[in-house]
């Protein structure tokens, strides 16, 4: 009988008994075991860097820690040991590892923890080249030793730009097709006011085809991915289902004629196949579609077993944040740009695109990195572009930007999310099958209660108070 996940995590150590869970925990070691022993092989060394450390800004919230000696001051838990490892660089370690421990306040789900284990690398006199081809030689070492399986080198790599052309994301699973076809050129001009409207607006009308898909894709499957389309905000889902003789398609009254054909032609949509298609401005089409894709793969059971890994490289330097209605790093502002895109830093930051690189595996992201910023003169100029005056700069990063000022040699580096990478090579679920004490989605662990309310003489200690509805 499957006990219940509440049951089981409450008792979580009678549940690690089972066989299944010994051997993750026995997995995950043994990826630690092959990493530590492939990066000691190529000269790094292992530093440990503060647990308790500044907050800077990194994306999500901290998990913060008052100071009984400082009152009114707080500790952070790091992120990601992002500024120690390059103070590192600053100070000659050109050789940096750490299976380090991170933590993030932020909303948890599968593949996520409040607490995880990044494998936090960087190195000297290094480009993005070296950096990745280290790290490719890893991935091959960790799964030929531990699972024996050959993965061919050198890995693909994608632009960003490429990958959200034709996968909808930039973390794409590349083990089966169904990739993302634009057709506005053949719609720019058509009667159907939905595709030549949303060209003229500057944006696109896009297709993906699901072969030999009508059995399961009926009339009303295809209701049911409109309504999940418009969940991810797409105004609607228009679609080519070609059953008979004649395709069943929900906008063929307004096509003159040759136009459905010529679409049909394009995607190659035979009989037999469905087609979707979304027309809105590219910021729309392109996930939505790649989140269809994604579910149909899933849902039509098309995805095979196997490893398929992929490099992600060129990303926007620059987000555009809605809310605050500015621009944001979207990795993190020590990013270097590429060198092709200095000079439009100020004027066109939307087209800047930056040194980072992400590795994706089976479409999960478990490495990112970047190679940093060096230039003292730079990285206060990326620091304004993104909004912070020299009060800002000097409050939140002042002892990382007085050290570049001695000097630092050109760096770079990754982190690997050591979680995901067992969660994969055991074909677990979740974290929580590869974690020994994990915690549940509302980030308390039902085994030993925490969190839980602190002691009134603890507080006091601290010189704080909970309100009542705070601590609700």
């Amino acid at each position: 009988v499957k006990v219940r996940d509440e049951i089981a995590l409450k008792y979580r150590y009678l549940d690690l008994r089972r066989p299944s869970l010994q051997n993750n925990i026995l997995m995950r070691h043994e990826i630690a075991r092959v990493t530590r022993e492939y990066y000691y092989e190529n000269g790094f060394i292992e530093i440990e860097t503060p647990m308790l450390m500044k907050a800077t800004p990194e994306g999500a919230r901290d998990y913060l820690v008052p100071s009984r000696i400082h009152h009114g001051s707080v500790y952070a838990l790091p992120q990601s040991p992002q500024i120690y490892k390059q103070l590192l660089m600053l100070s000659g370690f050109d050789r940096y590892i750490q299976l380090a421990r991170c933590f993030r306040d932020e909303d948890l789900r599968a593949d996520r923890q409040p607490e995880f284990t990044q494998i936090d690398l960087e190195m000297s006199f290094v480009d993005e080249n070296d950096i990745m081809e280290m790290n490719e030689g890893y991935v091959a070492r960790l799964f030929k030793e531990i699972l024996n399986v050959d993965i061919p080198l050198p890995l693909p790599r994608l632009t960003f730009a490429e990958a959200m052309n034709r996968y909808g994301s930039d973390k794409p699973d590349t083990r089966f097709g169904m990739e993302i076809q634009n057709i506005s050129d053949l719609v720019k001009d058509s009667g159907f006011s939905v595709f030549s409207g949303a060209v003229a607006a500057g944006g696109s009308v896009r297709a993906i085809v699901a072969k030999n898909a009508t059995a399961t894709l009926t009339r009303k499957e295809i209701d049911k991915l409109t309504e999940h389309a418009k969940g991810i905000g797409a105004k609607g889902l228009a679609y080519i289902r070609y059953v008979d003789e004649k395709p069943a398609c929900s906008f063929a009254k307004f096509m003159a004629e040759g136009e459905l054909e010529a679409i049909m032609d394009r995607i190659d949509c035979r009989r037999g196949d469905v087609a979707l298609i979304v027309a809105d401005k590219d910021k729309v089409t392109l996930p939505t579609l790649g989140a269809l894709r994604l579910k149909l793969g899933k849902q039509l059971d098309i995805i095979p077993e196997g490893y398929n890994f992929l490099w992600i490289t060129e990303f926007p330097f620059f987000e555009w944040d809605e809310e605050n209605e500015t621009w944001a790093a979207m990795h993190h502002p020590f990013t270097m740009p590429l060198d092709e895109c200095l000079d439009y830093i100020d004027s066109d930051p939307g087209s800047v695109r930056a040194k980072a690189y992400d590795l994706v595996l089976n479409g999960v992201e478990i490495s990112s990195g970047s190679i940093r910023i060096t230039d003292f003169e730079l990285q206060q100029k990326m620091f304004r572009r993104l909004g912070l005056t020299d009060e800002d700069i000097q409050k939140k990063f002042g002892f990382l930007v007085d050290a570049y000022r001695y000097g630092a040699p050109p760096h770079g580096g990754a982190a690997l999310g050591l979680d995901r990478l067992a969660m994969i090579m055991c074909g677990a679920d979740s974290l929580r099958d590869v974690v020994a004490f994990p915690k549940v989605q509302n980030a308390s662990e039902l085994m030993s209660g925490c969190p839980a309310p602190a002691e009134p003489k603890a507080l006091a200690d601290l010189a704080l108070a909970f309100t009542e509805a705070e601590n609700k």
